[in-house]
């Protein structure tokens, strides 16, 4: 029963969020049209369910030829390879939206596992990666709402980014998945969307520490500037 209406809320959210956006979503496919390199959406290769691969639809924010170079599939916090516009988007998430086509197509829900590039999700542990490829890929999740600015940590760190995401983010962002496994249902995927609307407004918000008391604990304060138990 719970996937039946796990299903049915995608589909439900992600039909009326995509009507509801289109007269703010035009403008922006014109924009990007007309700056940049010409281009408005990106489809990146992830892992999905069981394994499987699909596209990920975003709003285009780095150069082309951005996973041949620098830190590749990994994004770190005022990469040169983001354009202009792109900034902007990353920064407010709105490059994450064109994802609701994806939830409505079935690829993704609104609540799951962050989809990750092949690279980053060899970064998991054998055993995290047969969890997390139980369930569909989120469009927000715990780890998504707990690392969401992932990017400031890779930056502030002295490590290369692929040692940062591979031995702090991975085991801890694994765990967090781990969890969601365990604890999946209708009130917990409803907290966490209510909890993915207030850290839009408050990104500063550590509340689901409070919603869900038993989400695992890791302090990466010293690299996000912030009290308590997170990561970004």
């Amino acid at each position: 029963m719970y996937f039946f209406l796990k299903r049915a809320l995608d589909i439900l959210l992600s039909g009326i969020a995509l009507l509801l956006l289109l007269p703010f979503l035009i403008p922006i496919m014109l924009l990007l049209r007309l700056t940049g390199e010409g281009e408005v959406f990106y489809g990146q290769e992830r892992v999905g369910r069981q394994g499987r691969k699909f596209k990920l639809l975003k709003f285009v924010t780095m150069l082309k030829n951005s996973p041949s170079i620098g830190t590749r599939t990994i994004t770190t916090k005022n990469d040169p390879r983001v354009l202009p516009l792109g900034r902007f988007l990353r920064k407010t998430k709105i490059n994450e939206l064109p994802q609701l086509i994806n939830v409505l197509k079935g690829d993704m829900s609104i609540v799951g596992p962050r989809p990750l590039t092949t690279e980053t999700f060899s970064f998991y542990s054998d055993e995290v990666q047969k969890v997390v490829i139980q369930n569909q890929p989120g469009l927000t999740g715990i780890g998504s709402i707990v690392f969401r600015d992932e990017e400031a940590i890779l930056n502030v760190s002295g490590k290369s980014a692929h040692d940062v995401m591979r031995q702090e983010i991975a085991p801890y962002k694994g765990a967090l998945e781990t969890w969601y496994d365990r604890k999946k249902s209708m009130p917990v995927d409803l907290g966490i969307i209510l909890l993915t609307a207030l850290a839009i407004i408050n990104p500063a918000s550590q509340l689901h520490c409070r919603w869900f008391p038993d989400l695992p604990r890791k302090s990466l304060a010293h690299r996000m500037g912030e009290g308590g138990p997170r990561a970004g």
